[in-house]
């Protein structure tokens, strides 16, 4: 009986310092979005060609960065779960594939308020915008699976496959514009980018802006996979109930 007393009173520390954690990462992130913001709007330059619509491009990129991001911490955290069937795992393979469908949802949107002042259409099919979208739904299928499958340990162990499989879409997506004819622009920023792709100040806002979606893409995952372990205890005891 001491025992399992004492076990409610270790966690609280841990728990409590995660709290913590979560709660000034949110401050961080509120505070770096309003920087973020100001330098976007007041202190980037505005685009001799593109005009204004160019500064959409601050938040288009980040957020699409860390979609991918939040999709190989969900095929690496699957493969964790795969081997070690641990709920730890399954957790944050859920919080960053939910995490990740925003993120690559917003990329998507961004993207088509971009193209129509550029393009002069909203959608059109060229090899970014299709593999993005079809990285999207491989992933809302992940999500999908989860939900409808006969238990949740099924739901476990096929989401984690599919969160797996679906991550070779990401390099995809990436070296799109390289493999095949596309009107999208090139890269700006990693190993396939020009060292000049873009200006000094532009560059430095960029940076800042990744930091700031960093920020929130963190507190986010956090968040998500806090709640995530309150909604697997919630199942925990229904199922307990029903059986008794």
């Amino acid at each position: 009986m001491a025992a399992i007393a004492s076990q409610p009173k270790s966690r609280t520390p841990w728990r409590a310092a995660v709290r913590d954690a979560r709660l000034w990462l949110l401050l961080l992130t509120a505070v770096l979005t309003l920087v973020d913001g100001y330098l976007i709007f007041v202190v980037a330059p505005t685009d001799e060609v593109l005009g204004h619509i160019q500064r959409i491009f601050y938040v288009h990129v980040p957020i699409s960065i860390l979609s991918f991001l939040g999709f190989l911490i969900c095929a690496v955290a699957g493969v964790g779960y795969l081997i070690r069937r641990t709920e730890v795992w399954d957790r944050v393979a859920h919080a960053s594939a939910e995490v990740g469908v925003v993120f690559v949802t917003l990329a998507l949107i961004t993207g088509v308020i971009w193209a129509r002042p550029v393009w002069g259409v909203w959608w059109t099919w060229e090899p970014r915008l299709t593999t993005t979208l079809i990285l999207w739904l491989i992933y809302v299928a992940y999500l999908m699976i989860r939900h409808y499958a006969p238990t949740p340990q099924q739901g476990r162990s096929w989401s984690a496959v599919v969160g797996i499989i679906g991550f070779v879409d990401v390099p995809i997506v990436y070296y799109s514009v390289q493999w095949w004819r596309s009107i999208h622009p090139v890269q700006v920023i990693g190993p396939e980018a020009a060292d000049d792709a873009l200006e000094p100040i532009m560059a430095r806002i960029l940076v800042f802006s990744m930091l700031a979606m960093v920020a929130l893409f963190c507190y986010l995952l956090l968040e998500r996979a806090a709640l995530r372990q309150v909604e697997d205890t919630l199942g925990q005891l229904r199922r307990n109930r029903n059986r008794d």
